[in-house]
C-alpha cells in the first residue's frame, strides 16, 4: 500500500474558473468540500479552490474516526448532525466512504481516568449520546481478550469510522456532480478587498468576484489570515499514523488509551498511531503564541514534544514570507502539499505495542507509515465564525484533530455563516474574537 498523496499526480479536478461567484471556498479539505456540496444543493454558484489536491493533507492523514465521545460539549451537537450526514452521504456515494459503525472506546489504566471518562459521560448524557461505561470484565470479553492492564472503558456504539483518503476525494466528485467547481493545483494567494469587505479572491490564475468567502485551509489557515492583518492564535503539530497489512480481526472497535489508538480498516488491516503523542516544529508564531499555550502545556494532559524549528516552506518556518504581493508567487504556490516526514521510530513502538497487547496477531506487518500537521487552537476547540473586521470572509479553521468527523457539520455550518443564515447551533464558543476580547479561555476535555 502507498499513501496516494505523496506526490502531485494529475490533477482530477480542473474545473474553469468562472469570472465570479455567489461564494468562493478556500481549501479542498473535508470541511472545505462539505462547504461546496452544501452550497451547491442550495443552487449558490460556489467555486472550490484547492493549493495542491483535494485532500491532500491532513483530511486525509487522520485516523478516520467519527465520534462524538470526548468532545466538547459545545461541539456535540455538530458531530451529532455530522454522524447523520455522513450515513446519508455514503448513501449518496453507494457505499464507498468506508463507512461503519463500531463504537469508539476509551481505555483507562487507573481509577482518575475512570472517573473523568464518568464525569464526561454525565456532563453529556442530556444530548443523547449514549455512551456506557465499562468495567474491567467487560472489556476483557468485547475487546478479544487484550494483554492489558485496562480497569475499565469509556464506549459509545454509535460512533462511526470512514477511510480518509478514499471519503473526502468521493464526497468532492459528490460536490462536483451537483455543480460545484473545483479546481486543483490552484492557490488562492490573496482576498480581493474593496471599501474594507470581501469583493472575491486573487488566485494564481486571475480573479474571481465573490461577495462572501470561506477559508477552510487548516494548518495554512493562519498564514493565509496574516496576510490581512488577522491574527489568531493557530499552531499546528505533527501526528504520525500507520496502516498495517491485514491481519486477523480480533478487535472489532476503534480504541485508544494513554499510548496506543487502533482501529480496523476496511482492507482487513488496522489503522494505528500514538494515542495523544504530538510533536511541535518551532517556528515564529510557535514562538509568539507559546504564552496562550502555556496552561495546557503545564496541565500535563497533552503529550505535546518541542522538535526543531520548521523545515523550509512550512506554514511557521522561519524562512516563510508573512506578507506576500497578490500579484507574485504566494507561499501556497512554493509548497503545494505539506507532506511531513512520520516518526518512524514512534511507529514501530506502536506496532510492537499492538502485537504485545494482541499476541495472537504475530507480528504486525507494515503497509503505510505517514503524519499530518493537525491545525490546533490553546483551548482544543476551533474557529467557526464570520470576521467581524473583515465583512464576507468566514473561518473555519483550528479542528484540534477533530476535523474528519465533524466536516460535514461544520461544513453545513460554514455555508450558513457566510450567507447570513442561522447556524442552526449555538456557535457562540467557537467565536473568532475569544481570543482577544478578555474572554477566559476554557480548555476542551482532553479525551
Amino acid at each position: 500500500m502507498s499513501f496516494p498523496f505523496h506526490q502531485m499526480g494529475r490533477a482530477e479536478f480542473a474545473g474553469d474558473l468562472p469570472a465570479e461567484a455567489d461564494l468562493v471556498v478556500i481549501g479542498g479539505g473535508v470541511i472545505g468540500v462539505s462547504a461546496a456540496l452544501f452550497a451547491a444543493r442550495r443552487g449558490l454558484s460556489v467555486v472550490l479552490l484547492e493549493k495542491g489536491r483535494v485532500a491532500a493533507e491532513q483530511s486525509s492523514r487522520n485516523w478516520g474516526w467519527i465520534r462524538v465521545q470526548g468532545r466538547d460539549l459545545a461541539e456535540i451537537p455538530v458531530a451529532l448532525e455530522a454522524q447523520a450526514l455522513w450515513r446519508t452521504l455514503d448513501v449518496e456515494c453507494r457505499g464507498r466512504l468506508g463507512l461503519r459503525t463500531l463504537g469508539v472506546t476509551y481505555l483507562a489504566r487507573d481509577d482518575k481516568e475512570m472517573a473523568d471518562f464518568e464525569a464526561w459521560r454525565l456532563a453529556a448524557e442530556p444530548l443523547s449520546v449514549g455512551s456506557e461505561i465499562w468495567d474491567r470484565k467487560m472489556v476483557a470479553g468485547r475487546l478479544g481478550k487484550p494483554m492489558a492492564d485496562w480497569v475499565g472503558a469509556l464506549h459509545t456504539p454509535g460512533d462511526m469510522k470512514g477511510e480518509p483518503w478514499v471519503a473526502v476525494p468521493e464526497l468532492a466528485r459528490l460536490a462536483r456532480a451537483e455543480g460545484a467547481v473545483i479546481r486543483e493545483s490552484c492557490a488562492v494567494r490573496a482576498l480581493d478587498i474593496e471599501a474594507g469587505r470581501v469583493a472575491g479572491v486573487v488566485t494564481e490564475a486571475g480573479r474571481i468576484r465573490a461577495g462572501a468567502v470561506i477559508l477552510a485551509g487548516g494548518a495554512w489557515s493562519s498564514l493565509f489570515l496574516r496576510r490581512h492583518g488577522l491574527d489568531i492564535p493557530q499552531l499546528s503539530v505533527r501526528s504520525s499514523v500507520m496502516a498495517t497489512g491485514p491481519l486477523p480481526q480480533v478487535v472489532g472497535t476503534a480504541a485508544a488509551d494513554d499510548r496506543l489508538a487502533f482501529r480496523p480498516r476496511a482492507d482487513g488491516g488496522y489503522t494505528l498511531a500514538p494515542a495523544a503523542f504530538a510533536e511541535l516544529f518551532l517556528g515564529p508564531d510557535a514562538l509568539r503564541h507559546l504564552r496562550r499555550y502555556l496552561p495546557l502545556a503545564l496541565s500535563g494532559e497533552f503529550d505535546v514534544h518541542l522538535r526543531a524549528p520548521q523545515p523550509r516552506g512550512w506554514p511557521d518556518a522561519f524562512t516563510t514570507p508573512r506578507q506576500w504581493s497578490a500579484e507574485g508567487e504566494s507561499p501556497f504556490e512554493r509548497m503545494r502539499i505539506l507532506d511531513p516526514v512520520p516518526n518512524r521510530r514512534k511507529l514501530a513502538r506502536v506496532a510492537r505495542r499492538f502485537a504485545e497487547t494482541y499476541p495472537a496477531l504475530g507480528e504486525v506487518p507494515v503497509a503505510a507509515r505517514w503524519a499530518g500537521m493537525i491545525d490546533v487552537l490553546p483551548d482544543v476547540v476551533p474557529v467557526v465564525d464570520r470576521v467581524g473586521a473583515l465583512p464576507g470572509l468566514t473561518v473555519a479553521t483550528g479542528m484540534c484533530g477533530h476535523g474528519f468527523g465533524i466536516g460535514p457539520g461544520f461544513g453545513r455550518v460554514a455555508v450558513d455563516l457566510a450567507t447570513g443564515g442561522d447556524p442552526g447551533h449555538d456557535h457562540a464558543r467557537f467565536r473568532m474574537g475569544r481570543f482577544f476580547d478578555g474572554t477566559r479561555l476554557r480548555p476542551g476535555p482532553n479525551l
